[in-house]
Order: structure tokens, then sequence, then C-alpha cells
């Protein structure tokens, strides 16, 4: 079943330098964008990780390389992340996003990338929090649970897939994999990215979770001592706690989303001052 659209979406997968978001980067990005209508682009990077604090090309870790097949050698000639991210950006405006297992690393990964390339001063605008995303592995995991290779084994004809661990192989394979569970499920699942991203369930203020929003629509802390307390709450009880967030070592989208939250309250705590209100 072909994809009932209404904008495009993305299909992407990452290959990295290990699996700690923070301290490793991306060396291979793909692309396949979905138009309605059916017609599709794919691009593909290959990209030197680059560590801005040292100047340098960041290092493989052996276990992914040992993955995803890369050396250190085969990128050093590539672009960095911060060279190519104005043409990854305008691949992603407009456009919802979709991915295998992507809501737990490859969009938090792609994320911190370009807080990076921001904060080195490229002139970027990129809000990874407003695009739908559709995570096929939770539909898979939901359905039947396994993992990439085995879903495209299950619902793609019974065969493995050619080059499994290169990201456009990976890519292309979430794609088909998403189509043909339209087909099998055509009772569970409605053939619309709303639907299809509900599967994912969406609470994080962040990407890792150290925000989550509580019933209300509030941001709540969910993690360390003030784990279940709002953040407002805790901005009023312990400002010090969202410059002691600033300068851990925690994922640069974490940080963003507390400095962004603390921003708002000061807005409301001044504007509450001025209107003769309490905060």
């Amino acid at each position: 079943m072909e994809l009932n659209l209404t904008r495009p979406l993305l299909f992407f997968d990452i290959e990295s330098t290990g699996l700690n978001i923070p301290t490793n980067s991306i060396i291979e990005l793909s692309f396949v964008k979905v138009f309605p209508g059916g017609e599709q682009r794919i691009k593909t990077w290959k990209i030197k990780p680059w560590d801005y604090e040292r100047g340098c090309q960041r290092p493989i870790e052996p276990g992914a390389s040992e993955v995803n097949g890369v050396k250190d050698a085969d990128l050093v000639d590539c672009p960095t992340f911060f060279d190519c991210a104005g043409e990854i950006a305008e691949w992603l405006k407009d456009s919802d996003l979709a991915g295998f297992n992507s809501f737990k690393f490859d969009l938090p990964m792609l994320a911190e990338e370009f807080e990076r390339a921001r904060l080195a001063g490229k002139d970027v605008n990129v809000d990874l929090h407003e695009p739908k995303m559709v995570d096929v592995q939770n539909i898979f995991h939901a359905m039947e649970p396994r993992n990439l290779r085995a879903a495209y084994r299950f619902y793609c004809g019974g065969e493995d897939f050619e080059n499994a661990h290169t990201a456009e192989a990976d890519t292309v394979a979430t794609y088909e994999v998403l189509k043909a569970q339209l087909d099998k499920y055509p009772e569970v699942l409605k053939n619309s990215v709303d639907d299809l991203a509900k599967f994912v369930n969406r609470k994080f203020v962040d990407f890792d979770g150290h925000l989550i929003y509580n019933e209300a629509g509030e941001a709540v802390v969910n993690f360390g001592k003030h784990k279940g307390k709002t953040a407002r709450e805790v901005y009023n009880t312990e400002r010090s706690y969202f410059a002691w967030i600033a300068q851990g070592t925690f994922s640069l989208d974490t940080k963003r989303q507390f400095a962004r939250l603390e921003e708002e309250f000061g807005r409301e705590k001044l504007a509450a001052k001025f209107n003769g209100t309490l905060f």
C-alpha cells in the first residue's frame, strides 16, 4: 500500500562513531524523501565526524566500526556536518519524519549535530521537535517484536536485504517495511502520518527524556532529586538547578530545552511583576 501523504515524509537513518549522543558524531546520514503522489528522492552524506572542542576528526569507536564497516581513514576527505548542515536542513524543510528506532537514537543524534553546528556559528534554524515522527519500529514491536532485518524478512518476502547496516540500505528497507505494514494491518493502521505518528506516544520535552509532559501539558523533571516536580516549581525554588544543567554533561538538546523553559518562566515572572501580580 502506498502512503497517503499530505506533505513529504522523510525517512532517515544514521551511522555514527558510537552510541553515546553527547560524545559521538554522525558519519553517515541517508534520506529517502517521499512526496504526496509517490515521488521519491534519495540523498546520502558521508560525514567526517568533527570534535568542535578539540578542532579535529573524532575517532570511530571500534565496536561501531565493526557494525557499520566504516574506518576513520574513509572519512578524512569528507565534509563535516557543519559543512553539510544547510543542505540537510533544506531536505528536512516542510517534511514529517520516519525511521526505524529513530526516536530513541537517530533523531536526538541529528538534533545534537545541528546544535553543535549552531553553537559553532552555523546560521541554520532547525527544530526537530516540530515535525510528526513515525517510528516504524514502534509499529513492528507492537505487532511482531523483532529488529529491522527480521522486519524486512517478515513483511517483504522472506529474504534479507543487501548491505544491512549501511545508512542508505537501512533507510530504504524502513520505507518498504512501513508500506508493507499498512498492507498487513489495514484494520489497525490508518494510512496517515497523524495516526502512524501516534505509535511513538511522544511525551518527552527533550529527546533524552529528562523532561516529560504531564497530563496538564506541563514540563516535569524526569530524573534525579527533582524527579516528578514541574520545571516551573524547580525554577521557583532552586533556580541554580538550571545553571547546573547548562554546565553538566547533558545533550545539547536537553540543555536547550531547560534554557528555553528558564527563559519562558523569566518572561512570565517579569510580566507578573509589572502587572502587580504574583508569579
